[in-house]
């Protein structure tokens, strides 16, 4: 899963701030599981890469170093 497959444009139009709001917009239930969940996601993406570069920069067993 991508963090982009949670996007959804016509939530960007919902809530527009205007000059005369002082205070803070209160999160909705709905839009801290949304958090929550690309948090997980990101969460998850950040170990699978994190592998992939250990095993990209790992030596080789067999090799001592390369022959000069």
């Amino acid at each position: 899963m991508r963090l982009n497959e949670f996007y959804n444009p016509e939530d960007d139009q919902g809530v527009q701030i205007k000059a005369t709001d002082v205070r803070k917009p209160r999160l909705t239930l709905e839009e801290l599981n949304k958090l929550r969940k690309i948090r997980e996601i990101k969460k998850a993406e950040d170990i699978e890469h994190e592998k992939f570069v250990r095993t990209m920069y790992t030596q080789p067993a067999g090799d001592a170093g390369p022959a000069l």
